[in-house]
């Protein structure tokens, strides 16, 4: 029955984070998508145009505001000492300068390429969670000013052209894109944009002969769309700053430049409008996806029909700019920002196009060369469709709530109509009074787009409480059943009431009652299930709380003692909260791991004495780890701390194979070598293929990255031996089964070089280092953690006194039926405390896990030099995993040794976790910088998944330590002093007998 109750415990957890994880996104990003609307188009005199009869859309993905206007040295200059700034993108510059408008288009998180260009060409923003439903389609149909034009060419990647196409009117769209195999990041991507500027001119030049074609493309209402990928592929691979990214910049600006002019040419009129913009930015580091500035700041330039020219004020600075411009040389030109949904409507508008369902952009009048009435007209125009959202949004509201509460800006009872304002604003449009009538129109659409929000966060109170008690369900569940499971071993069974099961029903059967009646969504269901179960089964366990508090708190009754009971509670709970803010300061970490380098002091000046040699490699072990958290969490690509690391791993093999019988005897307390080698040749044999295996990845890797650095590419053979180095170590383990050694050493090292030719091929920087320090760390620990139980055991020869603190939690085991683990005290706590430590740190030592963009794809396309989000995330998500193996079996072989179950340690840091998990629940964001949003997106998630982390490794750790024994009977020689020959330890064929808990109890 144990086991059956661990795996349903192991289940709910699971399935209960899993579920809850998803409520932000039915809180705070609500999918803004309705349907029903009516559409609005500027209604224009008899026989009037639209200020052009075609766009030109050039997306440079992931350009930088600052790189595409600031000047740079020439990238590859004809002589060496050439090293004068000068812009890389004159035909954008002289735009900026002479022809249109330019600013900055400020983008939302997720900065990936989906959203971005969703946000651009159909003017709203998904919600967060729609960045993992995938890269190349878009699950929701979503309207689009593709789909409002009469036809739409477009060029570029497979990844972002096909979701545009999916949802819009059969054959309105034509979308020419190349093959997934383009999108090589081993080689230079210009030929990505080249192939786009190519497939351009050949369709031109195909409408000279093609009678249909050139009918076609003469026609008004018309969208060109270029999807230039090849900045974002450069900048991933040689980043921002480097002379491959400036001069990608170089290679489009003359590709917009060419095309400019094939198309002026071509149609020989001035009735085509320009736009150049990108989907998001790119981070020094050479990637995106969060909320720096660097991902959120991209340039926009607009010119040709319909733009306004620039606004130059000569002998001032220009409004718009700030310190971030200032480098541009633009001083003497307005700077006119725009939120990156706004394109979309500034494109609706120069096309002469309905403004896309469910935009929700502001159209920038100062891009219009439009007189006042024209601005008023559309401004006027915009506010009505903003409203008309609302109007759908708020009867959806209405019909799914017993008592709707309307906005009040909006309602007929406290504020204005939307139809009254609304006339009010034509009134201020046929009195000539255009300005108060853009004023106007502006301000209503801030309180549509206001109510909009209201209506998205309507329920939030209820759902914030519903889920703030279902986790405090979950840790009050998991503490109860670790008190029963773990210290009283089942002996208090459940005490269910019928007033009680009345209770909690009738609270389900309410809450199940308002959902039918609201038509709420099923996870909302579940919202409610999880609260009633956990508290409940609380309620029905209340006996065990009660005496697992007598067998845990019975032995303090001295003030003294209950005043270190609360210092530690407190000590406990202020290091859980500062794990919080290490999320956000890495160096806290360092701090940490500072103070916890002493941690052998508190087990007495005796102890140091027995084990100094311990302490002290814990000492320098602790200290190496602290300065992890001090260096850059983005990293640039260094092959000599790669092979350092590589070495390092190398080095701990073969410590291993010379020293195997003095290093085995050691970490059994044993005085005298084991004579294990000379019957474990085979055993010796793999060890030393893993150890050959790491080498050939050190060698393979160093090739693999100086063929790519010097752009000749990923060598085929190359690839070839990385995968199988990777494949065929981490299979290693199972080799060993031809010769099982059950001891805990051997076993972690097996694990360790298993893992180490996974971490040399993926690794770019630093990482490699980590990993060595860190398993020198975890086997300290376990070590340490040992050496101090035995220690704290009291000796025959003590006085009652003395035991009665141990004995007061055996004493009330007894009571139970017999079992082989002994009961959990509070001193597990704090071993569970330095799990969650150490968990911690294989997040964020190598990095800032809690931000998207510190991952690099350089280790990756070791592997895979093509683009392919889905496999390159794997391996990424291998690598962040190698180190909660490591944790996962140190922390199994350490239940062993202290005699406790396996899952109970486990269960422990599992109820920790959610303290963080809450605490970044209530600080999620939805408003504000998008480097906020996305922080505390990513933070929340992590915390809430550090429980399906720890549930899922102690599933690993059974694996790992699955028929390993480990030597407890040397505590009875830590006792008694008894050594040599004659001692307890005993060695047969390389695997230590165990005497167990009982024995020595």
């Amino acid at each position: 029955m144990a086991g059956v109750g661990q795996f349903r415990f192991l289940t709910i957890a699971m399935v209960f984070h899993l579920i809850y994880i998803y409520s932000i996104f039915d809180i705070y990003f609500v999918s803004p998508i309705v349907s029903g609307m009516e559409l609005f188009q500027l209604e224009r005199p008899k026989g009037a145009k639209a200020p052009a009869d075609r766009l030109v859309l050039f997306v440079g993905d992931g350009l930088r505001a600052d790189k595409a206007f600031q000047s740079f040295p020439e990238p590859y200059p004809e002589t060496e000492n050439d090293l004068t700034p000068r812009p890389l993108a004159p035909y954008l510059r002289s735009r900026v300068l002479e022809h249109g408008t330019f600013g900055v288009s400020h983008t939302r998180v997720p900065t990936e390429s989906r959203p971005g260009h969703v946000a651009l060409i159909a003017g709203l923003y998904e919600d967060v969670s729609a960045v993992a439903t995938g890269w190349k389609l878009n699950p929701v149909n979503f309207d689009s000013v593709f789909n409002r034009s009469r036809h739409t060419w477009s060029w570029g990647s497979p990844d972002i052209l096909p979701m545009f196409e999916h949802g819009a009117t059969p054959g309105k769209i034509d979308a020419y894109c190349y093959d997934a195999e383009f999108e090589d990041f081993s080689q230079d991507a210009l030929h990505l944009d080249l192939w786009v500027f190519d497939h351009v001119k050949e369709l031109f030049s195909a409408a000279e002969k093609n009678k249909t074609l050139n009918e076609a493309l003469k026609q008004d209402k018309i969208v060109f769309f270029l999807h230039l990928l090849g900045l974002d592929t450069t900048g991933h691979s040689n980043r921002p700053y480097s002379k491959e990214y400036l001069h990608n910049i170089q290679v489009v600006d003359q590709g917009v430049k060419e095309i400019a002019t094939l198309i002026q040419k071509f149609y020989a009129d001035d009735r085509t409008a320009f736009v150049f913009t990108a989907d998001h930015g790119m981070s020094d580091w050479g990637s995106h996806g969060d909320g720096h500035p660097d991902n959120t700041r991209t340039p926009l330039i607009a010119w040709g029909s319909g733009v306004a020219k620039p606004v130059v004020h000569q002998d001032t600075i220009a409004p718009g700019h700030d310190e971030y411009s200032s480098d541009w040389n633009f001083d003497h030109i307005k700077r006119h920002d725009v939120q990156q949904a706004d394109v979309a409507a500034l494109m609706a508008y120069l096309v002469g196009v309905e403004f896309p369902m469910n935009s929700v952009g502001e159209l920038p009048l100062s891009y219009l060369s439009a007189n006042m009435k024209e601005k008023a007209e559309a401004s006027l125009l915009n506010a009505r469709e903003i409203l008309e959202m609302y109007r759908v949004k708020e009867m959806n509201k209405k019909a799914n709530e017993l008592r709707y509460q309307p906005y009040k800006p909006l309602s007929e009872e406290h504020g204005i109509a939307p139809e009254t304002r609304l006339s009010s604003i034509r009134g201020l449009i046929d009195n000539a009074n255009f300005e108060e009538a853009i004023e106007e129109s502006a301000a209503l659409m801030k309180i549509g787009l206001e109510g909009m929000r209201y209506l998205q966060t309507y329920d939030w109170l209820f759902l914030r409480a519903l889920i703030t008690i279902g986790y405090l369900g979950w840790i009050a569940f998991a503490l109860t059943t670790v008190v029963d499971r773990h210290v009283l071993h089942g002996i208090s069974k459940p005490s269910r009431t019928a007033g009680g099961l009345v209770f909690f029903s009738s609270l389900l059967i309410i809450l199940y009652a308002s959902f039918i009646v609201s038509g709420s969504p099923p996870t909302y269901y579940a919202y409610a299930f999880f609260p009633i179960f956990f508290w409940e089964e609380v309620y029905a366990r209340r006996d065990s709380l009660v005496k697992g508090r007598r067998a845990l708190f019975g032995h303090i009754k001295s003030g003294a003692s209950t005043l270190t009971l609360a210092l530690n509670i407190v000590t406990y709970i202020g290091i859980i909260q500062s794990l919080a803010f290490g999320y956000i300061h890495r160096e806290i970490l360092t701090v940490l791991f500072i103070v916890g380098a002493f941690f052998p002091l508190t087990l007495g000046l005796s102890f140091l004495q027995k084990h100094m040699i311990l302490s002290t490699t814990w000492l320098a072990s602790c200290l190496l780890m602290s300065t992890f958290t001090l260096l850059p969490a983005n990293k640039t690509e260094n092959v000599t701390l790669i092979l350092l690391g590589g070495t390092l791993m190398v080095a701990v093999g073969v410590i291993y194979l010379v020293f195997e019988d003095r290093l085995l005897a050691d970490f059994a307390g044993s005085t005298k070598p084991l004579a294990v080698g000379r019957d474990n040749q085979i055993s010796r044999m793999l060890i030393g293929i893993q150890i050959g295996l790491t080498i050939l990845a050190m060698l393979v890797t160093r090739s693999s990255v100086l063929s790519m650095q010097a752009k000749l590419g990923l060598p085929r053979g190359n690839q070839i031996v990385g995968w199988l180095v990777l494949v065929v170590s981490l299979l290693m383990p199972l080799a060993h089964r031809l010769q099982p050694n059950s001891h805990y050493l051997h076993r972690l090292l097996v694990i360790f070089l298993a893992c180490a030719p996974t971490f040399v091929i993926l690794t770019i920087s630093y990482e490699g280092l980590f990993y060595f320090a860190f398993s020198l760390t975890l086997v300290t620990w376990v070590r340490l953690e040992h050496h101090g139980y035995v220690f704290s055991q009291p000796t025959p020869d003590q006085p009652e006194e003395a035991k009665s603190v141990v004995e007061a939690v055996v004493d009330t085991a007894v009571e139970a039926a017999s079992s082989q683990f002994r009961p959990l005290t509070l001193s597990d706590a704090r071993v569970a405390l330095f799990f969650f430590v150490l968990l911690q740190s294989a997040f964020f030592s190598t990095g800032n896990i809690a931000s998207v963009s510190s991952f690099s794809l350089e280790s990756v396309a070791r592997l895979i030099p093509i683009f392919d989000p889905f496999s390159q995330g794997a391996l990424l998500v291998l690598k962040l995993m190698i180190p909660f193996a490591l944790i996962s079996a140190n922390l199994g072989v350490l239940n062993k040794r202290l005699g406790v179950a396996p899952s109970a340690l486990f269960m422990v840091a599992m109820a920790l976790s959610d303290i963080l998990t809450l605490y970044f629940f209530w600080v999620v964001k939805d408003e504000g910088s998008w480097l906020e949003i996305g922080s505390t997106i990513s933070h929340f998630a992590i915390a809430s998944l550090m429980c399906v982390f720890v549930a899922a490794l102690e599933g690993v750790s059974a694996i790992f330590i699955a028929g390993l024994e480990v030597d407890n009977s040397y505590e009875q020689t830590a006792k008694t002093g008894a050594t040599g020959p004659d001692s307890p330890v005993e060695a047969t064929n390389g695997s230590i007998e165990t005497n167990g808990f009982a024995a020595n109890t």
